[in-house]
């Protein structure tokens, strides 16, 4: 009897680790002789490439939003090719649809599926692709690598700053500096902040400049 797959969902806030972790699940998988695919979608070190903050890096199948996950592996089996699991990073920016595809892929073709992804946006709001995870996957694990805010508290909430100064609106997905129409491209990055400091916008740059404490109350 053909053993029964998985949809496992590997979350957490940025810094926790979970590209680190998609490229070790991938490796183990190897070293045992199984045979896989990894994917992502807009990655740090630019496209078709899984990368961690510690410098490694694989190469991956791009995922635009027109890309479709049964029809691609489909394919792939149809023209004799082996397939055991597959490596999903970046699913935060999956679409619903490609979600259900996964869980499809997982329930039809017995195929594991291991995704990696934030849960929120800059604007403390669920991704798409990680709401249908968690609606969908067969296990959500938390990543146990905490990330910290500034502050040394645990980070919960991924920030989008702008020249330091954490902003709320914008597009989802940003690759490169915003321009505004009378001053120069900010430099625009992400920080992890603890849900305190998140709600005050308080970024480590601000709170430097304002020589302002953690345990400072916010009476404005």
């Amino acid at each position: 009897m053909v053993g029964v797959a998985s949809l496992d969902f590997y979350s957490g806030t940025m810094d926790c680790g979970k590209s680190t972790l998609a490229l070790q699940l991938d490796h183990n998988h190897r070293s045992r002789g199984r045979v896989g695919r990894v994917f992502t979608s807009h990655d740090r070190a630019g496209e078709a490439t899984l990368s961690s903050r510690l410098g490694l890096s694989v190469d991956a199948v791009e995922v635009g939003e027109s890309f479709g996950f049964w029809d691609y592996i489909v394919d792939e089996l149809t023209q004799g090719g082996r397939i055991d699991y597959l490596v999903c990073d970046e699913a935060q920016f999956y679409t619903r649809r490609q979600i259900e595809d996964l869980a499809k892929v997982a329930d039809e073709l017995r195929i594991d599926v291991f995704c990696f992804g934030i849960l929120t946006d800059f604007r403390s709001r669920l991704f798409e692709g990680s709401a249908r995870l968690v609606e969908l996957a067969d296990r959500v694990h938390t990543l146990q690598v905490e990330a910290l805010c500034w502050c040394g508290e645990r980070a919960t909430h991924n920030a989008r700053t702008a020249d330091g100064e954490m902003v709320t609106e914008g597009d989802v997905i940003v690759v490169g500096d915003v321009e505004g129409d009378d001053r120069p491209a900010p430099t625009v990055g992400y920080e992890v902040l603890c849900r305190r400091h998140h709600r005050r916008r308080m970024t480590a740059a601000t709170a430097k400049a304002s020589a302002l404490s953690p345990d400072v109350l916010p009476f404005d």
